[in-house]
């Protein structure tokens, strides 16, 4: 966006002009008439063309200045564009807007409706004349628009603990009712509801959330996250490898061992071991002397070349429904699969061959009801 103040005259004309660069000067684009902006919603139509051809399209260009969210594609602009192609084939629909994620992008070209940003995400398909067009822009929003939307995200601590509750449980439930347990304000839960509703992460009939689209809500949750810049961390060095950490570990009092959960690569190796090794990653309580834990396993305080890392947790939602494994608590595989999403290196991968573990056999994991929340032994 240029300014802050981008009206809808301004948005048309800096669109066209981009459309016009990218088709090049053998080609006209042409509003096909003065345009009454409030009386046509915003709209115009266009008339582009290659220079001497008498063939044209024509393209109904819908204008939103604001965010263009999944939802908006769903019940607003597919009605749209299936209304059109009954009743004009000549005609295409273009959306143009200041900026279009990377969600309503990927919705938009699944319904083949052509879209323009001005930070250049660009998808036009026309059959005659031939024009294919396909261009990448700013996979975030620019600063101005993100601060004018003011919407709730999915990023920060609290976000992570309503998103953890969502993917563990199944619904149907009430937002009151994830008010209750996860101990967040009803204000924001009902904001950030919002919010999942709009990117079609979560659907609802009434007040009642009946579907929980879980596998690309950890990936959008995971995309506002970092997990060795967001949380704190200490690294250590195991002078008799992990193997021996590992031993250690499984022989600590009880108020030592509740304490402490394993996540990262090393959590994901339990259900997808895609690879061997890689840092073994603790999340460590406050609650428990980080100094006292490392002389307990035997371990070496470095600032390079790590083999564990101390990780401390922002939100103690981390230790949610925590898993034994082996003799040691492990974090819940919606947390596995969150943390190595935004790791460094091959984490990532193994975070999606969580999911697609989670996916396959999601009734060993999900708890069936948020009145029936516990623990739940890992396969």
């Amino acid at each position: 966006m240029n300014d802050d103040s981008l009206t809808l005259e301004a948005l048309l004309e800096q669109g066209l002009a981009r459309l016009a660069e990218l088709l090049g000067p053998s080609w006209e684009v042409s509003p096909r008439s003065n345009h009454d902006m409030s009386r046509r919603g915003g709209d115009a139509l266009v008339e582009v063309r290659a220079e001497g051809d008498s063939t044209l399209t024509q393209l109904l260009i819908d204008l939103k200045l604001s965010s263009v969210s999944p939802r908006m594609v769903e019940e607003v602009l597919l009605p749209k564009v299936d209304l059109l192609r009954q009743v004009n084939h000549y005609t295409n629909l273009l959306v143009m807007s200041p900026w279009l994620s990377p969600k309503a992008q990927q919705l938009l070209r699944r319904h083949d409706i052509s879209y323009l940003d001005l930070t250049g995400n660009v998808s036009l398909r026309v059959p005659r004349p031939a024009i294919v067009i396909y261009t990448e822009g700013a996979s975030r929003a620019p600063r101005a628009l993100a601060q004018e939307q003011g919407k709730t995200t999915l990023a920060g601590p609290k976000a992570g603990r309503l998103v953890r509750l969502l993917a563990d449980v199944r619904p149907p439930y009430r937002a009151v009712e994830l008010t209750q347990e996860s101990g967040l304000s009803m204000g924001y839960v009902s904001r950030l509801l919002d919010t999942l509703e709009d990117q079609l992460l979560i659907r609802r009939e009434g007040r009642i959330i009946t579907v929980v689209d879980w596998p690309h809500l950890l990936r959008a949750r995971a995309a506002q996250e970092s997990l060795l810049r967001r949380n704190s961390y200490a690294g250590m060095l195991a002078p008799n490898g992990i193997p021996a950490v590992l031993k250690r570990l499984r022989a600590l009092p009880p108020s030592a061992i509740d304490r402490v959960a394993i996540t990262g690569s090393y959590a994901a190796h339990v259900v997808a071991p895609l690879s061997a090794g890689g840092q073994l990653m603790l999340y460590v309580s406050p609650y428990l002397d980080a100094d006292d834990l490392a002389d307990d396993l035997g371990l070496l305080p470095v600032e390079e070349n790590a083999d564990i890392l101390f990780l401390q947790p922002r939100d103690q939602a981390v230790f949610e429904r925590t898993d034994l494994v082996n003799g040691i608590p492990h974090v819940a595989l919606s947390q596995v699969a969150l943390d190595c999403l935004t790791g460094p290196g091959r984490m990532p991968a193994e975070g999606e061959a969580v999911i697609e573990y989670m996916m396959d056999h999601h009734e060993q994991w999900q708890v069936s009801s948020i009145h029936d929340l516990r623990r739940k032994p890992r396969p």
